[in-house]
């Protein structure tokens, strides 16, 4: 059973609460139960998560932990004023220090995605993503010169789920291109690839850990079993040694430790959004 319960409290999505207090709670070996409450815009809604947080407190008799990103002045004074539980306000911890040093007031912007559909920044990433899933899993060769990379690998690799955290996290133009039976058998990149090959970045894994998740698609066929994994990562492996393409196993490793080793090794600029 959880330990402790922890709301993520927004006038916004919420996200970026949730997202900066999971990254602190990761540090510590307690069981948390998650309550995002976003969209607390009115004092009306800031009276109910009062009211739930302390209501949590009480019943679990220890003080509930609660991140904020409120930005409503009105709306945080209700929660300040009635919250039982350890109030941890991201905007007094770190905006208005920055205020003091840089000497300029903060927008005190509602929300991460406020006014998203005037954003360029936005609109680039909404491109980006629908750029990645027209050339998921080599679907289209047309425009692949406007990728920003360019994934290759065996089937269920990762490719596909790393070309779109790249999108919507960084707004880049991540295509990608499986590596199949018949690359092996000419021992030669696809020939679509090759006049991009500084936009090349490839993903392998262990044999054991691709045919379990190739069972879990297409359980006890040729395609998932361990002596057909084990081919295709030695030759798709071999194949990327040869053309010099820059590659990681993604065994082990979380999209987000991936997309940054991509980023650090292809040095693409990026925008985080």
């Amino acid at each position: 059973m959880p330990n402790r319960t922890v709301f993520f409290v927004s006038d916004g999505t919420g996200i970026t609460a949730e997202t900066f207090g999971h990254a602190i709670l990761n540090q510590f070996e307690v069981d948390f139960r998650s309550v995002r409450l976003p969209f607390t815009d009115t004092v009306d809604k800031a009276h109910q998560v009062v009211r739930q947080i302390n209501q949590a407190s009480a019943l679990e008799g220890k003080k509930a932990l609660v991140f904020t990103t409120l930005a409503n002045e009105e709306v945080m004074k209700v929660i300040r004023q009635g919250c039982q539980g350890m109030l941890m306000d991201m905007f007094d911890t770190f905006v208005h220090p920055l205020e003091q040093e840089l000497g300029v007031k903060s927008n005190h912007r509602i929300g991460r995605f406020s006014d998203a559909s005037k954003s360029k920044q936005y609109q680039s990433r909404i491109d980006a993503i629908n750029f990645s899933l027209d050339h998921d899993d080599g679907q289209s060769h047309r425009d692949l010169a406007s990728s920003d990379v360019i994934l290759v690998g065996v089937s269920r690799s990762g490719k596909t789920p790393t070309s779109l955290y790249l999108a919507m996290q960084y707004g880049l133009k991540a295509s990608n291109y499986p590596l199949i039976p018949e690359d092996f058998e000419r021992q030669d990149l696809p020939s679509a690839l090759k006049p991009h090959h500084k936009r090349l970045f490839g993903l392998t894994i262990q044999p054991e850990r691709l045919s379990e998740i190739r069972n879990e698609r297409r359980p006890n066929s040729k395609y998932a079993s361990l002596a057909n994994c084990r081919h295709e990562v030695k030759e798709a492996e071999a194949m990327m040694r040869r053309s010099g393409i820059k590659w990681l196993s993604t065994t082990t490793k979380s999209i987000e430790e991936i997309a940054t080793t991509i980023l650090q090794e292809l040095r693409i600029e990026h925008s985080a959004y």
